[in-house]
């Protein structure tokens, strides 16, 4: 009597075909795994063709995303982007840093752009201090929303970064180049 093999296949994990899922708030630590995916996926050859961010994020800390979007854009390879559901606040940063060309919405996809917010207490030169921080932030968001949407300063403050919260639907986010197209994926 012989024995049949059994042939199984398993199923590879997403992130093992080159997808990260971010769905929770922008922190040091969900930053983090993100980063530590992306260097990871750097560190091994051949490369995948492209690496994909799925993001559905109501936003959070704003110098993690910087971070990663640092690593995004000095990744060897292209870093995909989709959102699904809502993308928010500092996760808006992180998507539109995707390769342009590969920043995807998914019809229902909600967007939130505002100023960030911040507080803070201190002696008189730490609030100085923290007052240029809060200005050199706000340039580099602007920076990042000017390199990645192709707005002017004037159109990102009136459209996306003005005094009260902005939220967009996909299809204007699209009119406002925070995404290259819109489709259902998978």
């Amino acid at each position: 009597m012989s024995k049949e093999k059994k042939e199984t296949t398993q199923t590879p994990s997403v992130e093992e075909c080159g997808i990260y899922l971010l769905m929770d708030e922008i922190s040091d630590s969900t930053c983090k795994d993100v980063i530590t995916f992306i260097i990871s996926k750097n560190l091994v050859k051949p490369y995948p063709k492209y690496l994909q961010l799925i993001i559905n994020s109501t936003g959070g800390d704003l110098q993690a995303a910087f971070a990663l979007i640092d690593t995004m854009k000095g990744s060897a390879i292209p870093v995909h982007t989709v959102g699904l559901g809502c993308v928010a606040s500092a996760a808006v940063l992180i998507f539109i840093a995707g390769v342009k060309g590969k920043r995807v919405l998914t019809p229902n996809t909600s967007i939130l752009s505002h100023q960030y917010s911040w507080g803070t207490y201190g002696k008189e030169h730490e609030l100085i201090a923290t007052t240029r921080e809060y200005e050199l932030t706000t340039q580099r968001m602007l920076n990042h929303y000017k390199k990645c949407t192709g707005l002017t300063e004037k159109k990102i403050r009136e459209h996306l970064l003005p005094p009260q919260d902005i939220w967009l639907s996909a299809t204007q986010a699209k009119k406002l180049g925070i995404c290259d197209s819109i489709k259902t994926v998978y």
